[in-house]
């Protein structure tokens, strides 16, 4: 079965308390444009967040501009990115001459979490059974 590439209104964080929940788990990933803060969750999909404050970008042309291109780049990779929460967020203003960098920076982010994310579900899957050894 072929995967489909929609963004679903699952996929979107949009509560004020998902957002809270995800920066206070305080994990990061920072490229020079962007900074992706996650969180793994138990749902069987990665959801997205996005900030990009009016420091960043004064003209709300420009953030929704840069809001559209993260949204696309999310929806192509959101079926290779594991279970987490996402939150993306603008540190440096981009614009369409610099969209190649910004898809490379978000792949390289990608390719960085899962390999974390995946780190993180070693440690918890392996730590019970060290506790074992430890008693014995």
């Amino acid at each position: 079965m072929v995967s489909s590439y929609r963004l679903t209104k699952q996929a979107k964080m949009i509560k004020t308390d998902d957002f809270s929940s995800v920066f206070s788990f305080r994990k990061r990933v920072a490229s020079e444009h962007l900074i992706v803060h996650y969180l793994p969750n138990q749902q069987a999909l990665a959801r997205l967040g996005l900030v990009i404050g009016k420091k960043t970008a004064k003209l709300a042309v420009s953030r929704n501009y840069m809001k559209r291109v993260l949204r696309e780049l999310f929806r192509y990779k959101q079926h290779e990115i594991t279970h987490v929460d996402l939150i993306v967020r603008v540190q440096k203003k981009f614009n369409q001459s610099e969209f190649k960098q910004i898809k490379q920076e978000f792949d390289v982010l990608m390719t960085k979490l899962n390999h974390k994310a995946m780190l993180n579900t070693q440690k918890v899957t392996l730590a019970p059974s060290a506790q074992l050894q430890e008693r014995s």
